[in-house]
């Protein structure tokens, strides 16, 4: 890692809403870590799926599937989405009940080898640009659904004390339900941000 270490996020830290959690979760640090070491790097994109939310897995109620993102916030719900890709949200709310916080994309800064072997590819911008490439770049998958967040581990929330660069706001991308909610939070014109360009100016 280059700078300063960041330190693991503690839950109390978290706020308790998830529209709240998904904004402050821009620019803190997502880290995995595995025998050849770790990768990640700075959250840049997030949505929130609420309680309530039509759009989230949540809406229906409590399944085996989606259990954990009824766990305390700070828990990882990781589900695969058309058999294609890894999802990984944060559990959002109190123990009980389920929202979430799907985290879209970082700007990898550290461990960039290990993650271009991951996706097969060179370009940098690309490792972890949308949902799907960045669970391929950092290995996630539902072994690691309902991991403890707060904790370090195999993979882990947390800050390096750095200022956040100024935060935008749209409608989340690729929803039928639900679609104009503003509840995707962004780094303005950051080029590791996924979606149309239209949405992040």
């Amino acid at each position: 890692m280059t700078g300063v270490a960041p330190r693991v996020l503690d839950r109390a830290e978290l706020p308790v809403d998830t529209a709240q959690l998904a904004r402050f979760l821009i620019g803190k640090m997502l880290v995995r870590t595995l025998a050849e070491g770790a990768m990640g790097g700075r959250i840049v994109e997030t949505e929130a799926y609420d309680i309530g939310d039509p759009a989230g897995h949540a809406y229906r109620g409590m399944t085996a599937r989606n259990r954990t993102l009824f766990l305390e916030r700070g828990h990882a719900y990781v589900y695969l989405a058309y058999g294609i890709s890894f999802m990984l949200n944060v559990a959002s709310e109190v123990s009980g009940v389920g929202a979430g916080v799907l985290i879209r994309a970082i700007e990898p800064t550290f461990g960039i080898a290990p993650m271009k072997r991951n996706r097969g590819t060179e370009r940098v911008r690309d490792l972890a640009r949308g949902p799907g490439r960045l669970t391929q770049a950092l290995a996630i998958d539902r072994q690691l659904d309902g991991l403890d967040l707060c904790q370090e581990g195999p993979l882990w929330l947390g800050s390096d004390g750095q200022d956040t660069d100024e935060v935008g706001l749209s409608k989340r991308i690729g929803l039928t339900r639900a679609a104009d909610s503003p509840l995707r939070f962004y780094v303005r014109n950051n080029r590791f941000v996924s979606g149309p360009l239209a949405l992040n100016g």
